[in-house]
């Protein structure tokens, strides 16, 4: 359990947090929502210990492990397996003492610890994180130093994982992952044993992975049950319920005060006058409801419109050095109002396809053609650092209207979604989001026919991204989105290609099919919606016919299901022997080799019971079909 109780954070002179509070029960999976710069990552500080509150405290019970990716990516020589399995600094000193213990007692501590704490798997346990997370097992092998940045930071995010804290501290996690490590992840915070706090802008993460919200705003935290769009819907409500009641409260005050100036110097009503003055002063105001708006995005419409197709390709093959392409059989064709969403594993070249169509990369083989006067304009979060850090968006926007007037070149900026504070602001002490919104300004400024996006939304907040949503919707010229937020996709695009294989080609389905794809499973609806055309004979004939190919399944499961009986009660009678501490002293020997007879059946017990999964999963599929 996390306690936070009456507390006040204050960063620079700002606060953020003001005599807060908040109870987050053990178990719990909680999403940590608020707009950016009220203070998230702050109040995380505060829970590991990094930064101190002025008033109140927090705490957890004792011997909770706190765990947070580490700010820093892993950059050694070290494998990517070696550094996540390192993680576990308990489980490295079991084993290690285990090499040196002579003392009967504590090896049986030792091995008993170790198999609770399921040691004998944790290699398996460790890859699998790194699978789920984009690393097959070549790349699990290599050194964390023959990785980018973005790959490092992943690699830290399994360590993390595989660690297990009892409390685990995720601060935009899916910023480094693309969908595919996003979908796996929601489905590991799922499920996962301990306490979660995710700080998150994923509406489909916070919707799926977690179930409750924590809402910091007006410098308070409050708890709410249910995904974001739950809690969407019942702070919309309780906004609304709060208006009327203050809209009420205001009517009877006013006619309380109308009263008491009437009647006040009225000796027969004097009685009641000092009554409505008390009823008056015991009248608690309730706050009118404020919400910050959200500046909007703003794209300028093209100068010039281009007839379709814009962009054609032939058997085209692209790649960064001659005779490697990284895609290749390139036949595709773009028109000019094409919504058009790449998805597809970090690796397999959707950068560099949304490169060729920028025209930053050339066809090696192959024909382009590219319809007269096309103008592309591309997005990139590695761009951002490509701002001038010493010049205020004004300046930046001034060097592409270097005659305008001040107050043309400010209504600009304004357009992009800058107040007038942060006109004169240096670029670097804005925030992501607000570099965010000046690049993308600067990318469109001649108003493009093409927009390219490769994951705009990593430093927007969620209100940002239906802005910027609402944009692209409004934007009448082509867009081609790379983004690892499945809302946006969903809500923008119209076509969904599929980079994979070495190639790019339209993906012949919706999310909901994709995610399938991705995570492994059932057979796509369009194959069920054709298994329906069935007749009722040919299903019953079918079902029959399984039913017929699963007998040996079935038995296969009621066979696991006597081992696992079996087993269990060989690890009860086990601990009952153990449980005894004449043991140690009598027989060491013996209770050294029933904890290792423990540690084996524990082991035997998780593979009959992931067998038993295995077949009732391949039973029930079976029978559904």
């Amino acid at each position: 359990m996390l306690i936070i109780d009456d507390i006040s954070l204050r960063i620079a002179g700002r606060l953020l947090l003001d005599h807060a509070s908040l109870t987050l029960p053990a178990g719990s999976k909680a999403g940590l929502v608020g707009r950016n710069g009220t203070g998230k990552t702050t109040l995380f500080k505060a829970i590991t210990g990094e930064l101190s509150t002025e008033t109140g405290s927090i705490s957890c019970p004792k011997g909770t492990r706190i765990g947070q990716v580490a700010q820093e990516a892993p950059g050694t020589e070290e494998a990517l397996i070696d550094i996540v399995l390192a993680a576990d600094a308990e489980r490295l000193a079991l084993l290690a003492e285990a090499e040196t213990a002579s003392d009967p007692h504590r090896i049986a501590e030792i091995q008993m610890r170790l198999s609770d704490i399921d040691a004998h798997s944790a290699e398996a346990r460790a890859a699998t994180i790194l699978a789920g997370l984009g690393f097959d097992a070549e790349a699990q092998k290599r050194p964390a130093s023959s990785f980018s940045g973005g790959w490092r930071m992943r690699v830290a995010l399994a360590s993390v994982l595989f660690a297990q804290p009892d409390l685990l501290l995720l601060d935009e996690p899916t910023n480094y992952l693309d969908l595919e490590g996003t979908l796996w992840l929601e489905s590991y915070v799922a499920k996962y044993p301990h306490t979660v706090l995710l700080i998150s802008h994923d509406r489909d993460l916070l919707n799926r992975a977690v179930s409750s919200i924590v809402h910091l705003d007006s410098k308070k935290l409050t708890f709410w049950r249910g995904g974001y769009d739950q809690f969407e819907r019942q702070r919309a409500e309780q906004l609304e319920h709060q208006e009327k009641a203050r809209v009420k409260q205001e009517a009877q005050r006013k006619h309380m005060e109308s009263f008491v100036e009437r009647f006040r110097a009225k000796a027969s009503k004097a009685r009641q006058a000092q009554s409505r003055l008390k009823a008056l002063e015991k009248l608690k105001p309730i706050s009118a409801v404020i919400e910050d708006s959200v500046r909007p995005f703003s794209f300028p419409e093209p100068a010039k419109t281009v007839a379709s197709p814009i962009v054609t390709m032939q058997a085209g093959a692209v790649g960064y050095a001659p005779g490697k392409p990284v895609l290749k059989g390139l036949t595709l064709r773009i028109d000019e109002d094409d919504r058009i969403a790449l998805l597809g594993a970090n690796g397999n070249g959707k950068s560099t396809f949304a490169k060729l169509i920028a025209g930053r990369l050339s066809l090696e083989s192959g024909g382009i053609t590219i319809a007269p006067g096309l103008k592309v304009a591309m997005f990139a979060q590695h761009q951002l650092d490509d701002l001038r850090p010493e010049e205020t968006p004004v300046e930046h926007v001034r060097r592409l209207m270097p005659d305008a007037p001040e107050a043309r070149v400010r209504a600009r900026v304004a357009q992009m979604g800058l107040s007038t504070e942060k006109m004169a602001t240096k670029a670097k002490d804005l925030s992501g989001g607000e570099k965010a919104r000046l690049l993308m300004g600067l990318c469109t400024f001649d108003g493009p026919n093409l927009f390219i996006l490769d994951e705009p939304t990593n430093h927007l907040d969620i209100d940002s991204r239906e802005a910027l949503m609402m944009a692209l919707n409004d934007f009448p010229g082509a867009v081609i989105l790379i983004s690892h937020d499945r809302h946006l996709i969903e809500a923008t695009a119209d076509r969904l290609w599929l980079v994979r294989d070495g190639t790019v080609a339209p993906f012949d389905g919706d999310m909901a099919d994709y995610r399938q794809l991705v995570t492994g499973g059932a057979s796509d609806r369009r194959e069920k919606r054709e298994a329906d055309k069935a007749s009722k004979a040919d299903r019953r004939r079918e079902a029959a016919a399984r039913r017929a190919a699963l007998e040996p399944v079935a038995k296969e499961i009621r066979a696991t299901e006597g081992l696992i009986e079996r087993t269990r009660k060989r690890i009860d009678a086990i601990e009952d022997q153990l449980a005894d501490p004449a043991l140690y002293e009598r027989e060491p020997a013996t209770a050294t080799r029933l904890a290792k007879e423990r540690s084996d059946l524990s082991n035997a017990l998780s593979r009959h019971e992931d067998r038993w999964l295995e077949l009732s999963a391949q039973y029930e599929e079976g029978t559904a079909e």
